[in-house]
């Protein structure tokens, strides 16, 4: 999971903090998420069958973090884990303060690529923090999905990887909320990752401030037309899925991803950026079409400069999953 610096939790914290008991162990499991979906820009989103899995347990003193896979030997290993820093600020703001804290991280989705590392990681945290509380003093799961997305600031990565399957999100009276969706089971997700990542700054840098109304108009007909097509006519998801407000603007940050995009939906297939990319996607209409949309990327990547991973990666519809272990007790979900 990607980090970023602990803002001054360093420092001692007030008194008057409760503080949560030594021995308690949390895991949790968040799965990788693909935003936009092309029309759908900062508003829905889809859960992968890729997951982050976290652990934390709360000790008498220090903080510190074990790192495997993606981003081990890069990320830090101290209170300033983006994990550790953002669960103890999450804990403060709800009055409590934990005294030490050993996490352990297996990370699978890949940083910096539009799989939604960033959400998960704030998402395990806010969980963490939420599951280590007393049950009386836990969040709805409304707080809990607002919560997460101020922290990423858009809710369209956090709201899947909460619920699962396929969300539609919105932002109201300074409050975000989401409305969760089953896929139509034909929906099989297929996902070109390319070996150098992008930064999500860098790919919104490029979008304009305003658009034209007709743009505005055209791209709203087809997030109804998405939904509908994720939902019940798979066979809709080629024109579904068509863009105007984002992903041709962003070719300059990746012009090999919009290209391939290009390329696949020439072919017949729905073929998006995945969050701000740079990984491409394909929303196939069942396993022939998935397996159909593979060997296409395969094909269009050959003479690449940089390495691909190309893969089927089911819809997950299960969600953020919490187990919670305190001394002298089981585990419980």
């Amino acid at each position: 999971m990607p980090n970023r610096p602990e803002q001054g939790l360093d420092a001692s914290l007030e008194q008057g903090l409760r503080s949560v008991p030594v021995g308690v162990t949390v895991r949790v499991s968040v799965p990788a998420t693909s935003a936009n979906l092309g029309p759908g820009f900062d508003s829905m989103g889809l859960a992968l069958d890729l997951r982050d899995d976290v652990e934390v347990t709360t000790v008498d003193e220090g903080f510190s973090a074990v790192v495997q896979g993606e981003g081990a030997g890069v990320v830090p290993t101290d209170a300033s884990h983006l994990v550790i820093a953002t669960l103890r600020g999450y804990l403060l703001e709800r009055g409590w303060e934990v005294p030490g804290l050993e996490l352990v991280a297996t990370n699978r989705i890949p940083h910096g690529r539009g799989l939604g590392s960033s959400a998960a990681a704030h998402a395990s945290a806010i969980l963490l923090a939420d599951a280590l509380l007393p049950q009386d003093e836990r969040a709805s799961e409304a707080d809990l999905l607002n919560a997460a997305s101020h922290l990423e600031g858009h809710p369209d990565n956090v709201a899947p990887a909460l619920a699962g399957g396929l969300t539609v999100s919105w932002e109201e009276t300074g409050r975000y909320r989401s409305s969760a969706m089953r896929p139509h089971p034909a929906v099989v997700p297929v996902v070109a990752i390319p070996a150098r990542p992008l930064s999500t700054e860098t790919a919104r840098g490029l979008l304009p401030a305003q658009v034209p109304h007709h743009v505005a108009a055209a791209n709203a007909g087809r997030v109804g037309l998405l939904v509908h097509a994720l939902t019940q006519v798979p066979s809709l998801l080629l024109a579904g899925t068509r863009d105007w407000l984002h992903q041709d603007q962003r070719e300059p940050a990746m012009p090999e991803s919009v290209g391939l995009v290009r390329e696949l939906r020439r072919q017949g297939l729905a073929a998006v950026v995945s969050g701000a990319g740079p990984t491409v996607m394909v929303l196939a209409d069942g396993m022939d079409q998935a397996d159909g949309a593979r060997t296409a990327m395969q094909a269009g990547l050959e003479g690449s400069a940089q390495p691909w991973r190309v893969s089927i990666l089911p819809v997950d519809s299960a969600g953020a999953k919490v187990e919670t272990h305190r001394s002298g007790q089981p585990i419980s979900g």
